[in-house]
């Protein structure tokens, strides 16, 4: 018995033969497709295993095109570790509570749920800490920065502006 399970072992160590059902790659590739999808075939640079079967349209745009857009679309745009619902630093969740209590409308961005956001943030701003903050298409700064601008009626002022910016468009 012992000698049948190491020769059924060795056998299978030996196949390089991919398990697949016939079909199954075309039906995501068509599935993809039906959903606005781009197929990977320019991967030159991977191989074929480890290649995706779709993209989204709109993968091809770096991160940094991201972060600019987001800062562009959003007066006051919060880079930080969570979510508003559930901050995953204290630093994090000082700057929602102070944004909270202005009232203020704000986006952000969870940078634990994608790394290269994380570090592609720091670039841009060329700040090295999380919780990041802009106003205005404007970086004000992290936390502590927040904190200061709070205390000293600062940020009350900046904010105003905002939302002062956001009645005359409306």
């Amino acid at each position: 018995m012992l000698s049948a399970c190491r020769a059924a072992a060795a056998t299978l160590r030996l196949s390089r033969a991919p398990i697949s059902h016939p079909g199954a790659g075309a039906a995501w590739t068509q599935l993809g497709q039906r959903a606005g999808m781009k197929t990977a075939g320019d991967d030159t640079d991977t191989h074929d295993d480890f290649k995706p079967v779709v993209k989204a349209e709109n993968a091809t745009l770096s991160v940094q095109e991201h972060i600019e857009r987001d800062i562009k679309d959003n007066r006051v745009m919060v880079y930080m570790k969570g979510v508003p619902e559930a901050p995953q630093c204290g630093f994090s969740a000082m700057v929602v509570r102070i944004l909270q209590e202005y009232g203020v409308s704000y986006n952000s961005r969870n940078v634990l749920a994608d790394p290269q956001l994380r570090d592609g943030i720091k670039q841009f701003s060329r700040w090295p800490t999380i919780p990041q903050v802009f106003i205005n298409g404007e970086f004000v700064g992290g936390s502590d920065i927040l904190i200061s601008m709070h205390r000293s009626g600062e940020l009350e002022s900046l904010l105003k502006e905002t939302s002062a910016k956001d009645t005359k468009e409306t």
